[in-house]
Order: structure tokens, then C-alpha cells, then sequence
């Protein structure tokens, strides 16, 4: 009888990386460095030329400025016919409303199709996987005609009605790995003890599976925030817009655009992503690493 070899998760692989000593330590690191110096340029050109007069962005293309110009900022803030704080809250608005609703719609559908047997069981997830490959543009307008039919244009709803329906297919099939990977016997414990299935996905499941919610809570929050193309097409008013598209008030293309500015209220924009990776990030990568082993 063969031996099985243990397969080596992400985390023991990462840790043989730090374990690495002497010379290929060093060229390991500055080989990262050197990629994530390139990576970060783009963010380092954006806020030296939040720092720069208009006339400067584009003539003098370095990362310091010649001239600091911090009311780009002042300018930005209140430069666009509304206060930009009012973008933020409509952001946060829609991306909060979606997260809340990925974590509960996503984390029951990936506990039925990973722990109950049901007729067609098969074919509904072969069905539910086959909606990452369909492009988004491809049902935005049946989408935009119910969304009509409902006088649900121009608001919040179309952006986060949604979420609750469990149509992120790829959240779903994230956390079915990370359910599977949890051993039956609990579910069977807690059925002994009187629980019912709602119950054992409460206070047994749903503990468990943390790095795979927090995973859920990263992606969503990002990919919901940095969202531009539903935004456009659903919401009509400035009063409702959102980060993105706020930042397009400051292009122009008959009087001129506020280059600083944008690129100074896009710095500010970066700030909640930026939290959100930093608080979570250790689970992020617990989650990505335990939703990608076979249980």
C-alpha cells in the first residue's frame, strides 16, 4: 500500500519562505521590494500630485513637487457642488447594505448546498457556478428593466436588494469549500442535543466559518466600493452618488477639469479601503488559505 503525501497548505509554504536564510533571503526581499515599489508607483504619482498645482501634474510628471499646493484638498472637499463627506456616506451607505448582505445570503446558500441533500442538488450549483463565467454586462439591462418596472432608479435598492439574494456565486462557492471542511460530527452532536438545522447553522457553522466571512467582508466591501458601472447606470442625482461617481464631477471637458482636486479626494477616497485591508487583513489571508484545502 502506497503512502499518501500530505499536501502543504498555503500558510506552511509562506512559512518556508521566512524560514529561508542568507543569500536568498536578501535577493528573495529585494526582489519583493523591487515589485512592490513598481505596484505602488502609481499610488505614490497619485498623491504627490494631490500636491501639485494643475499646471504642474502633467509638465512635471515626478514624485515631488515642486510647489506644494495643499488646497487641493480645501478646494475638493467642497469643489463639486456638494460636500464630498456626502459621497463617503453614500458609498459606505451601499457597500455596508451589501456586505451585510453577502455574509447572510452567501453563508446560508453555501450551508444548504454543502450540508443538505435536496433533488437536483448537482445542477443548481453546476447552474449557480456557471453565473461567474456570464458577464455582468450581459444582464444589466433585464436587471435595469425590473429595477425600472419597480421605480427602484435612482436609488440605493438595485445596488444592495440584490446582495440578499445570494447572487455572488463565487462567496458561495468559497464558503461550500470552507463548510466542507468542517466535520460532520459536530452537526450530528448538536442534532443529538435537540438542535435543529437554522440552530446548528447559528451557533455551530457560522462561528466557525469566520476567516471565510471575513474573506467575504474584504472582497465585497472593495469590489462594492470601487464599483462604477452599476453606480452610473442606477443612480441619476448628484445627492445620490457615490465615490466614484463623484470624482467624475471634477472632469470637464469644456471648462477644464480639477486635476489636483480629483487626485486629492481620491486619496481621501482610499481611506476606508485601506482600514478595512489593515483591520482584517491576518484574516484575509487565514481565509484565502483554509477555503482552498479539501476537507
Amino acid at each position: 500500500m502506497s503512502a499518501i503525501t500530505p499536501s502543504v497548505s498555503p500558510l506552511e509554504k509562506l512559512r518556508s519562505l521566512r524560514s529561508l536564510t542568507g543569500p536568498r533571503r536578501i535577493l528573495l526581499h529585494t526582489l519583493l521590494i523591487g515589485v512592490a515599489l513598481v505596484m505602488l508607483y502609481p499610488l505614490l504619482w497619485m498623491l504627490s500630485s494631490s500636491l501639485k498645482p494643475d499646471t504642474e501634474i502633467f509638465t512635471h510628471p515626478g514624485l515631488i513637487p515642486n510647489k506644494l499646493h495643499p488646497r487641493n484638498y480645501s478646494e475638493g472637499w467642497s469643489g463639486s457642488g456638494n460636500s464630498f463627506s456626502l459621497y463617503i456616506t453614500n458609498s459606505l451607505i451601499v457597500t455596508i447594505g451589501a456586505v451585510i448582505g453577502n455574509v447572510i445570503s452567501c453563508s446560508l446558500a453555501a450551508y444548504a448546498f454543502a450540508r443538505f441533500e435536496f433533488r437536483g442538488k448537482k445542477i443548481w450549483f453546476g447552474l449557480m457556478l456557471g453565473t461567474i463565467m456570464l458577464p455582468v454586462q450581459a444582464v444589466l439591462i433585464p436587471q435595469y428593466t425590473i429595477f425600472y418596472n419597480l421605480t427602484w432608479i435612482n436609488t440605493f435598492l438595485p445596488l444592495i436588494v440584490p446582495k440578499f439574494l445570494a447572487t455572488d456565486a463565487f462567496f458561495i462557492f468559497l464558503m461550500v469549500q470552507f463548510i466542507r471542511s468542517i466535520p460532520r460530527e459536530l452537526d450530528q452532536a448538536a442534532m443529538m442535543d435537540g438542535a435543529n438545522p437554522l440552530q446548528i447553522y447559528w451557533k455551530i457553522i457560522l462561528p466557525l466559518m469566520k476567516p471565510a466571512l471575513v474573506t467575504t467582508t474584504i472582497f465585497t466591501f472593495v469590489w462594492t466600493y470601487d464599483d462604477f458601472l452599476h453606480q452610473l447606470v442606477y443612480l441619476q442625482q448628484n445627492a445620490r452618488f457615490t465615490v466614484p461617481l463623484g470624482l467624475t464631477l471634477f472632469l470637464d471637458k469644456t471648462s477644464g477639469s480639477s486635476y489636483g482636486a480629483m487626485f486629492a479626494m481620491s486619496a481621501l477616497a482610499l481611506a476606508p479601503t485601506l482600514i478595512c485591508f489593515f483591520v482584517f487583513q491576518k484574516r484575509l489571508v487565514e481565509g484565502l488559505a483554509t477555503t482552498g484545502m479539501k476537507g
